[in-house]
């Protein structure tokens, strides 16, 4: 009687231990939940039913994201308001600035949302400024100072005293953040990595060229015209 009794009780404290840790879970996993859907959006092209919506993960620093990023822009500049492009910055821990350079992105957004990705443009085709052995004898410090001015040129003079501050301020820490604890909630584990309309494409973190994203979108825009839905279909097939 006396086992049963102490067994019962343990099964009591462990139920009680279980029920305050899922609280706990779901109070923290609120809190990570963001404002707003993360990414930058390619020219304010919002989604909505009847586009194709692509989400690319890139890494500013890395070179396949630098040969993805010219056919993926023909693309969409030949199909116009029928995509939608959301890019999702996901720096790779092995490229030293790669985080740094994200968290610029994330700041110039939110100081002047139309030139983010003209900066992007920059930064994917200055990827040499920024690699580990360019940088090895460089101080942090130097980098920061430097980006700030190459970014205040792009962007505008009249920002360098904010996009400076914009280092310091925690919301652009966790806006980069956010970014990558997205991707890794969409399995991403390399850059380039795209997913279009909620479905991952294959190969990822190699780049892909024009005529593959014209035999994955084509497809998909017949698919609509012949059917007259706007719900959007993902015709699987390899590029």
């Amino acid at each position: 009687m006396e086992i049963l009794k102490v067994k019962q009780g343990f099964l009591i404290l462990s139920s009680l231990l279980f029920i305050c840790n899922v609280s706990v879970w779901m109070t923290h996993a609120q809190g990570l939940i963001p404002a707003k859907f993360d990414g930058f959006v390619y020219k304010d092209n919002l989604p909505h039913a009847d586009t194709i919506i692509i989400e690319a993960f890139f890494d500013p620093l890395c070179p396949s994201c630098r040969d993805a990023w010219p056919p993926l822009k023909r693309a969409l500049e030949y199909y116009g308001p029928r995509l939608s492009l959301i890019v999702h910055t996901f720096p790779l821990p092995y490229h030293d600035y790669a985080f740094f350079i994200s968290r610029a992105l994330h700041i110039v957004n939110k100081l002047n949302a139309p030139a983010t990705y003209p900066l992007l443009e920059l930064f994917l085709n200055n990827q040499w400024r920024y690699t580990n052995h360019h940088t090895y004898n460089m101080s942090r410090a130097y980098v920061v100072d430097h980006t700030v001015e190459i970014i205040a040129k792009a962007v505008g003079e009249d920002l360098f005293s904010a996009i400076k501050s914009g280092f310091n301020d925690i919301n652009s820490d966790l806006a980069t953040r956010v970014s990558f604890k997205y991707g890794c909630s969409r399995g991403v584990t390399g850059t380039p990595h795209f997913i279009v309309n909620g479905f991952p494409l294959p190969n990822a973190g190699s780049a892909l060229d024009y005529e593959g994203w014209r035999s994955i979108i084509d497809p998909l825009i017949n698919k609509q015209d012949q059917s007259g839905d706007e719900t959007p279909y993902l015709l699987m097939k390899d590029v």
